[in-house]
């Protein structure tokens, strides 16, 4: 909307040699404004996701991520696994979906059930408590 605005009320010198710029500012000024909105609606699906995300992970019918681990916000957490914090920093999100989906893989002796393998959750619900976990 910003965007939009700014646009109607952009001028450009209207000397000769800027005559040119000005109608190819004036045709690109549409398309801009869609790159603009799209941008911005990027951003709400992530954040979306994410919450959907922090919902299966501290739902203790689900994700139950909280029985085992302390997270930022959840009530009543479990100590044997690690506390999950500043996860972007630590893990690329190829390797968080690898984890949860099945941790045996890499530590046979993990205690974490491997969430995707036994059909616990489904990719799309992996995917969202993984961006769920890298917003901690």
């Amino acid at each position: 909307m910003l965007f939009n605005l700014y646009i109607a009320k952009a001028t450009i010198d209207e000397r000769p040699g800027n005559a040119l710029i000005a109608a190819s500012f004036r045709k690109s000024a549409p398309v801009l404004a869609l790159l603009a909105s799209l941008a911005a609606a990027v951003p709400a699906h992530a954040q979306s996701a994410a919450a959907e995300g922090q919902k299966l992970a501290f739902d203790r019918g689900k994700g139950n991520c909280l029985t085992c681990h302390v997270i930022k916000g959840g009530e009543y957490p479990g100590t044997i696994g690690p506390e999950l914090s500043d996860m972007k920093n630590k893990y690329k999100r190829d390797e968080l979906v690898a984890i949860v989906f099945d941790e045996t893989k890499r530590n046979p002796l993990s205690p974490m059930p491997p969430f995707g393998r036994n059909r616990i959750l489904t990719e799309k619900e992996i995917n969202a408590i993984v961006d769920f976990l890298q917003t901690l």
